[in-house]
């Protein structure tokens, strides 16, 4: 490893710890050169994973596009940053545990609106918007009506997945 700033490859370690649930290893170095302090983080190679989607493309997991679609959903709305980064990491946790080199772009999507439903229900409805291509009014108001039917119990799976159903 060099140092960012001076190009140096001659740096100490001041401080490690576990980060992102012990998932990764946090190091605070110090360039012996310029002196200059950075972090590192430090996790095991994920296998590369590919997505199929619904036309039969293939193309390589980005969880960029996770990220980025869940912030969309909940564009304006009053969910923190760190609770849609957590909800990223589980659905990337639970699509790795499959230990499947291919998973289909719709097993993603299910567990994103598992999570936004979780997160926030407007977020939730946004994104299932798009995700199942509501064409009417009527296909917003079935969603609304099943969220405000299990309201209290959504952060149940078996709950989550019922709603989830009725859109499929």
């Amino acid at each position: 490893m060099i140092c960012p700033y001076c190009g140096h490859r001659e740096l100490r370690v001041l401080d490690s710890r576990p980060a992102r649930n012990g998932e990764a290893v946090r190091r605070r170095r110090q360039c012996v050169e310029c002196n200059r302090r950075f972090t590192t983080f430090e996790e095991p190679e994920k296998p590369r994973l590919f997505v199929v989607k619904r036309g039969g493309p293939r193309e390589e997991y980005d969880r960029k596009k996770v990220l980025s679609g869940m912030q969309q959903a909940c564009h304006k709305r009053s969910v923190p940053v760190e609770d849609i980064q957590a909800a990223v990491d589980r659905v990337e946790r639970d699509i790795y545990d499959l230990c499947q080199l291919e998973v289909t772009s719709t097993q993603i999507g299910n567990r994103v609106m598992e999570e936004l439903l979780k997160l926030d229900g407007v977020a939730f409805v946004r994104f299932a918007s798009v995700y199942q291509e509501f064409e009417s009014p009527q296909e917003f108001a079935k969603v609304v009506a099943a969220i405000r039917k299990a309201k209290d119990d959504v952060n149940d799976p078996g709950v989550a997945a019922s709603i989830i159903k009725q859109l499929i």
